[in-house]
């Protein structure tokens, strides 16, 4: 029976709600009682290591999170490991565990829509399913994975697209790479390559700012004016901006801090196609970085994770349409 490692961090999946209404973190982790029900799936050992709220989550403890993972994965031989989180920054977690975990064993993140003790509670099942994958030989080597709803995702596509559908983690463009099912579970796509940087920290400050009609300099200028190491820019369309913010975009890649493009549409990768002022093509010729479908909170993890490694122009293009 393969020994599966299922790690809390907290977030809805660990909550309760009350009779008024509001959802809050509770004392002791409601997931206990279905852990007892998995005894015929895996052997499963347990670590309450944070219980927050997904938006109290940083990128620091990301790391630290992805260190206690190596270590007890080389310390106590485990197949697998299971992390319960909240979804409102799951993706990004797991997307950044799978830039710097640079283990083969199915890392799996999974979390819920609904508290414990709400009707229709998917906490549970979701658990099930993931510690099913986590103990899967099909899972290995695939990276980190996302599995809610009976579905298995790549952490580098998944993302959250509905405030309260327990449907709502979905892989724009490519969908899900697996599903669960009362048989097992069964891999329908294989990830084709995979980014891993050995990195011990984050110390890069890293900026997101998403375009709009009428966006001037002002906004740029200002937080260029902080200790920022780099902008991720979600640009109209296949990667296109207001043309008044270009001086502000060619001030700041002028002083080395690197320009990142993401589309702001759900599907799609931005590309140098449009020759006007500010267009795809111009952003190119300017020094702007282009990604291959990463979405803004994605590229920001990216660029900091590439910005431990170097700050060369050229280089940080080519890490990104890995």
């Amino acid at each position: 029976m393969k020994k599966i490692l299922v790690l809390h961090t907290g977030g809805t999946i660990a909550m309760q709600e009350d009779e008024h209404g509001a959802v809050t973190p509770n004392l002791v982790n409601p997931l206990y009682s279905t852990i007892e029900s998995l005894s015929s799936i895996a052997s499963v050992v347990v670590d309450d290591y944070l219980n927050i709220p997904s938006p109290h989550m940083t990128p620091s403890l990301m790391v630290n999170l992805a260190h206690r993972l190596k270590e007890r994965v080389e310390s106590e031989q485990l197949d697998g490991i299971v992390v319960t989180h909240g979804t409102d920054t799951l993706e990004e977690t797991a997307y950044l565990l799978d830039l710097i975990l640079d283990i083969n064993n199915p890392v799996i993140v999974t979390g819920a829509m609904r508290s414990s003790n709400e009707l229709g509670s998917d906490g549970p099942h979701n658990l099930i399913s993931a510690v099913k994958t986590a103990a899967s030989e099909d899972a290995y080597g695939k990276g980190v994975l996302v599995v809610l709803n009976d579905e298995i995702h790549t952490a580098k596509n998944v993302t959250k697209t509905h405030s309260s559908n327990i449907a709502t983690f979905q892989s724009p463009q490519y969908g899900p790479i697996g599903i669960v099912t009362k048989r097992g579970v069964n891999f329908h796509h294989t990830p084709a390559k995979r980014d891993c940087y050995a990195i011990t920290s984050l110390e890069k400050r890293v900026v997101l700012l998403k375009t709009y009609t009428g966006m001037d300099a002002t906004t740029i200028d200002a937080i260029s004016e902080t200790s920022i190491h780099g902008l991720v820019i979600e640009a109209f369309g296949q990667g296109n901006v207001p043309p008044t913010i270009m001086p502000a975009l060619d001030r700041l890649i002028n002083r080395g801090i690197p320009v990142v493009l993401v589309s702001r549409c759900f599907s799609g990768i931005v590309q140098d196609t449009y020759a006007y002022d500010g267009g795809g093509r111009t952003l190119k010729e300017l020094g702007v970085i282009f990604t291959n479908g990463l979405n803004g909170q994605k590229a920001r993890l990216k660029l900091m994770v590439a910005l431990e490694k170097t700050n060369d122009n050229d280089q940080l293009q080519t890490l990104f349409l890995t």
